[in-house]
């Protein structure tokens, strides 16, 4: 296997990591539409296209912002800046701000019901289909582990196992999803808890896999992504002190 793993299509080689974020926002999106006609959504059209619009603007900066600030030194060095902004973004810093740009809006709209239900399952599965596409990149992509000598180990062309992230969090994922898919059947979540139970856990798995990356930069021998996480995990703070007010016993 070489990598990256590109794809051969008339003659060109297009790649396989950009075409599957570009399949994985479609996907997501289409996912999405397809659970709100099913669902009773006591939002608005409007307001639901203004939350949208909130989300796209706030994981639009917050990526690109968490990714730059995930190696100062590299942006002040680029040559092009707005090339260097452009290719590199964290689904962490994306994820962080929508949740902050859409808790603004709701408040300035005054809309108090949840609103992330609905975007629960597309985002997981966008992020299963993004990651597919990381894992293909190997190397260049800078979400690969380092050196390891467990069977997991994955020679990416610099001839060293190393661990393959992308790959443990699609694992990650896919349970996460049969998780919350489990407990939403059995109707015992509270309005909102999907979309909690998906952020909290997501937050949660980032920091502690974060500690298998060599990350250049760190505060504390803590990346940027692990502090974009504890904001993250400080803005649930009361979930995560009374977890049982994620159901509807207790909610």
């Amino acid at each position: 296997m070489h990598f990256p793993i590109n794809l051969h299509l008339f003659g060109k080689e297009i790649s396989t990591h950009f075409a599957l974020e570009i399949i994985s926002i479609f996907i997501g999106v289409r996912y999405y539409v397809f659970l709100r006609k099913r669902s009773q959504d006591t939002i608005s059209d409007i307001n639901r296209l203004k939350i949208f619009v909130a989300v796209c603007l706030g994981a639009l900066i917050g990526s690109r912002l968490v990714g730059v600030l995930e190696n100062p030194e590299q942006f002040f060095t680029a040559p092009n800046k707005f090339q260097y902004i452009f290719s590199n973004k964290t689904i962490v810093g994306g994820l962080l701000f929508a949740l902050f740009f859409v808790e603004l809006l709701k408040l300035k709209l005054n809309i108090t019901t949840s609103s992330g239900d609905v975007m629960t399952y597309p985002l997981i599965l966008a992020l299963i289909i993004g990651r597919i596409g990381c894992f293909c990149e190997g190397l260049d992509d800078g979400t690969i582990g380092r050196a390891t000598t467990l069977f997991t180990g994955v020679n990416f062309g610099d001839g060293i196992l190393r661990h393959p992230l992308p790959l443990y969090e699609i694992v990650f994922l896919i349970c996460l999803w049969i998780i919350i898919y489990v407990l939403d059947k059995k109707k015992i979540l509270a309005n909102g808890s999907k979309f909690k139970l998906f952020l909290i856990s997501y937050f949660l798995y980032r920091f502690c896999i974060e500690f298998l990356k060599n990350n250049e930069f760190t505060i504390f021998y803590l990346s940027t992504i692990q502090i974009a996480c504890l904001i993250g995990l400080v803005y649930y703070f009361k979930t995560l002190v009374k977890p049982k007010t994620l159901f509807l016993r207790y909610a």
